[in-house]
């Protein structure tokens, strides 16, 4: 069910100071409190009241600035990540009843979709009439994300600014956000809006560039509070420049967080705040861990015990709250929640002692003759060893069994050859024994100098050995 229309996002620069606010990207800054008085689309905006856009910009920036913009003016606005496959966009256009384009790209990439009205976007405001953006939204925008892992083109779930602000809590200092996630994805969006909302500054990632660089643009404008998966978190941590940085908050979110990544983390910032949450695309941020343990209390799981209900159904994870997507878009769709509201999450967990550990996807698991084996249990057994910065668990073909559990695996000292890198191949073997059951055990062990990270930030586990 949907909420009173919320007022639009750019509400929350009605107050800004001109100088005191930003978005910092590797090309610039630019004030938000400008954008009273200064427009990024080049004066069209009206023309897009009432339609269904598509957000597909190539740069952060100009995205960043045209969702503040668009924002309680358009129907919808369809974000569109810059991994988005070309081949993809003709199906989300019309799921989307797309009417509208907002990009830096050139028109003509655009020309197979059918759609006459294409505004340019930008990073440089042009003067345009004072507005009041404290002003209650002529339209309830949808803002629809693209959900990630599957095959096709992706599913598409609807939010509003009432769904993405919920989690958001009052700061006693305004912040200075990063994330290592594009905006133009939940984990990021919703970074955006935290920074937007909490009255600091939002320093966005950039395509291409390299994790030393990155980290030390974060330096340089002072970052306090950082997000990203643990996937990128372990590149971090690999990276001399890490000591750029000073963050009085980590976070982390979209993987599994074990254990191994926490107490590098309090390692690497033993003064800062350090919490990892469960969020998705469909379910929203379902509840934050804060206190530097795998998992999460099994005191978390109830009905009416905050403002998110939590249960554990067929071994997953199932959330109802007001952070949730409201549904799915388009023709064919699937029903997003089941007929009490909640969102089956495809997250499996397991109870152990007082807390919950999750164990991996529903539609993850290997079959080895019959027994199935989660990828990320395996996981998080070998990134216990002390010379193991990450690994990648998956299958193998073989003839007699279907398959078999084999592990790439990221060294911190890649250097190590021979008999030294022989050794921990052993030991790997041996703590999996100890810890899984013989099945689970991988036959093969493989030392790579990276794993494969998709533009989510999440590790790639499609394909075979």
């Amino acid at each position: 069910m949907l909420h009173e229309a919320p007022p639009p996002l750019r509400r929350h620069i009605a107050t800004a100071q001109h100088g005191a606010r930003f978005l910092h990207a590797a090309s610039g800054s630019v004030d938000l409190a400008a954008l009273r008085t200064g427009t990024s689309l080049g004066g069209r905006r009206d023309d897009l009241r009432g339609r269904s856009v598509l957000l597909a910009a190539r740069e952060q920036l100009p995205a960043a600035l045209a969702l503040l913009e668009l924002d309680g003016v358009a129907r919808r606005i369809v974000l569109c990540p810059p991994d988005l496959a070309a081949a993809h966009l003709p199906e989300i256009a019309a799921n989307a009843e797309a009417d509208a384009i907002v990009s830096d790209r050139d028109p003509s990439d655009f020309a197979a979709l059918g759609i006459s009205l294409q505004v340019k976007a930008s990073a440089v405001l042009t003067p345009t009439a004072p507005h009041d953006p404290s002003a209650a939204a002529a339209h309830r925008t949808m803002w629809l994300l693209m959900t990630s892992g599957t095959a096709g083109a992706p599913k598409m779930a609807g939010h509003d600014v009432t769904t993405l602000s919920a989690p958001i809590r009052p700061v006693s200092a305004p912040p200075v956000w990063a994330t290592f996630y594009d905006i133009r994805r939940y984990g990021g969006v919703t970074i955006f809006f935290r920074a937007i909302i909490g009255g600091g500054a939002l320093i966005l990632s950039q395509a291409g560039e390299s994790v030393t660089d990155h980290l030390a643009r974060l330096g340089r404008h002072g970052v306090t509070h950082l997000s990203g998966t643990p996937s990128h978190w372990r590149r971090a941590l690999m990276t001399p420049a890490l000591c750029s940085i000073a963050p009085s908050y980590v976070r982390m979110s979209g993987e599994i967080a074990d254990q191994a990544v926490l107490d590098a983390l309090r390692t690497a910032f033993p003064d800062a705040g350090m919490g990892h949450a469960f969020a998705s695309t469909e379910a929203g941020v379902g509840f934050d861990v804060n206190d530097g343990l795998a998992g999460f209390p099994a005191s978390f799981v109830g009905i009416g015990q905050g403002d998110v209900d939590i249960k554990i159904e067929d071994g997953t994870l199932r959330l109802r709250s007001q952070r949730t997507a409201y549904h799915y878009v388009g023709a064919g769709a699937p029903r997003l929640r089941d007929g009490d509201d909640f969102v089956d999450t495809g997250d499996m967990v397991e109870l152990r002692g007082d807390r919950y550990h999750f164990v991996g996807r529903r539609g993850g698991i290997i079959n080895v003759g019959g027994n199935k084996v989660n990828p990320e249990e395996v996981e998080t057994v070998i990134n216990r060893h002390p010379s193991v910065s990450a690994s990648l668990v998956k299958a193998r073909k073989n003839p007699i069994t279907g398959a078999i559990v084999a592990a790439d695996v990221v060294l911190k000292d890649q250097s190590l050859k021979g008999d030294a890198a022989a050794r921990i191949q052993r030991e790997i073997v041996q703590t999996c024994r100890e810890h899984v059951a013989d099945y689970k055990v991988p036959a093969l062990v493989r030392f790579v100098p990276s794993l494969p990270v998709s533009e989510s930030g999440k590790l790639l586990r499609h394909g075979g050995m």
